[in-house]
């Protein structure tokens, strides 16, 4: 069976670049440009208004450069306006070849914002479509706020319409210009206008305001819909446009009848582009391109993945240039530990898996998210942690930090059950941390190892939540040792590090510490 070819038009750098505080430079949007109808393979791009401003001008004609030397330039469109003319001395300025003529497709529009009737309306699209033709410019031809015409003033709408096909138009674009339709609504409008007019081609333009931007593309689909206007990331006015990723996904799962030709493997990479250029971040959870959306985080997830892939769907995220991954934290499993164990290369026994999935829910306690680099350190911390008997604990302590004063601190360590107390002062809140145990080890006739080397480990990549690894080496009179600590906070990793050798030197005693 032959596919219906659906035309997709990237409207990012017109409409998309609609988003509040959104302003992409030449230099960005030649990039995206390239990028769009290169790697992604978009079949048209919206890429500015005309007549907007001196450096919008500058962009268009780095953009048209480009297109003209690779024989692409009927892909470059812009946004103009019925305003004798104006705008297509700007396109002829720029080398754009093909305008997107913004006119009324309501009658409340037409009358209340333009004060004209409708002949005199068609009478100036008529005048700047032929302006156009004479100066070698291809026309589509936008109607904005088609959806409320086709619910408010019908008659209008196919007045206007019979009236355009007799135009020298390529396209005739339809905009939910508020995204105010429901997908029963823009099936049964856009099926309306194509059985009438069957041999002209309509593009559908898509807003999200009601978040059914990617429902109402679908529908419209079905409803031999000739072409789609879409933004990365569903950036745009208010809401935004329907998102280029969402459908291109949809189109390609539930209508296999369809055809769009995009490279679904590049979807990702453009999306982070557009992100980093534009300063609009990406929700986590947005579908296809948000940071989580591939990754497991419930712990029977990742136990189904192993057993058959229970819960994959045809949503592969090697589709769009992207790996499953599995979270840790408090609801992780040991099936979640084991694959990320797997990407590491690395296999624990089950009892220290055990270990190893309980210090992971335990750190997911008091850290949202524990990522994959830091599981190694968790590893070490916790299978280091089982060579000896917890026999001494740091109960509490109080550290202080002000400006022009020493840092302190007060302790308080338990010892075969019973507590001790000390305070004292140092140069950091660690050393005075170690000042107040050494006075506390004296008092007892007790000397601890001396701290030779410390150091920290932070997992590449980290944010300032991050897991970091405290390593302490410490020398006795008989040996050199040393010991981890783990956490977000550096200060508590070198505190859980002294604890644990203190442990240490406690059960290489032949009696426990008695005090």
């Amino acid at each position: 069976m032959k596919r219906r070819k659906i035309e997709i038009m990237d409207t990012t750098l017109r409409d998309g670049e609609q988003t509040s505080g959104v302003s992409f430079s030449a230099s960005e949007k030649l990039t995206i440009s390239q990028l769009l109808l290169e790697e992604l393979m978009v079949d048209r791009i919206e890429i500015a208004s005309a007549r907007v401003s001196e450096g919008e001008l500058e962009a268009v004609k780095s953009v048209c450069k480009w297109a003209n030397e690779h024989g692409i330039l009927e892909k470059i469109e812009v946004l103009t306006f019925v305003d004798k003319g104006v705008s297509i001395d700007w396109m002829l300025q720029a080398g754009v070849k093909v305008q997107n003529l913004l006119t009324k497709g309501s009658l409340n529009h037409l009358i209340h914002q333009l004060k004209k009737t409708p002949e005199q309306h068609f009478s100036e699209i008529a005048e700047t479509i032929a302006l156009a033709k004479e100066n070698g410019i291809k026309t589509n031809v936008y109607l904005e706020d088609w959806s409320n015409g086709m619910r408010n003033s019908p008659d209008y709408v196919f007045q206007y319409l019979d009236f355009l096909i007799q135009q020298p138009v390529e396209r005739i674009m339809l905009p939910d210009t508020l995204g105010i339709l429901t997908p029963a609504e823009t099936g049964e409008f856009i099926s309306k206008v194509k059985s009438r007019y069957p041999q002209n081609r309509f593009d559908f333009h898509g807003h999200n305001d009601y978040d059914l931007g990617t429902a109402n593309v679908l529908e419209a689909v079905k409803a031999n819909v000739d072409g789609l206007h879409l933004t990365i990331n569903g950036m745009g006015e208010r809401a935004g446009n329907a998102p280029l990723a969402s459908v291109i996904a949809v189109i390609n799962d539930f209508l296999p009848e369809v055809e769009v030709g995009l490279k679904e493997s590049s979807l990702y990479k453009v999306s982070k582009l557009v992100e980093t250029f534009s300063g609009v971040r990406v929700p986590a959870n947005k579908p296809i391109v948000g940071e989580n959306v591939f990754t497991q985080t419930a712990g029977i997830h990742a136990d189904g993945d192993n057993k058959k892939n229970l819960y994959f769907s045809a949503l592969m995220p090697e589709r769009f240039g992207r790996k499953r991954s599995y979270a840790l934290g408090k609801t992780s499993g040991k099936a979640n530990i084991e694959k990320n164990l797997q990407e590491l290369g690395l296999k624990l026994n089950d009892a220290d898996l055990k270990k190893v999935t309980q210090r992971v829910i335990e750190l997911g306690d008091l850290k949202e998210t524990v990522t994959q680099d830091d599981l190694p350190y968790i590893i070490s911390d916790v299978l280091a942690s089982s060579d000896y008997k917890e026999t001494v604990k740091v109960h509490s302590y109080l550290l202080s930090h002000a400006a022009g004063l020493r840092p302190s601190a007060t302790i308080a360590i338990k010892f075969n059950d019973k507590l001790y107390e000390e305070h004292a002062q140092g140069d950091g809140q660690f050393d005075a941390f170690m000042n107040a145990l050494s006075k506390l080890y004296k008092s007892k006739n007790k000397k601890l190892p001396t701290l030779v080397d410390y150091s920290v480990r932070i997992a590449p990549g980290s944010s300032s939540d991050a897991l970091c690894e405290t390593v302490i080496t410490w020398k006795t009179e008989k040996k050199t040792f040393t010991t981890r600590g783990l956490d977000s906070d550096q200060t508590v990793c070198a505190i859980k590090a002294t604890e644990k050798m203190l442990n240490i030197i406690c059960a290489q005693e032949k009696d426990s510490i008695k005090m």
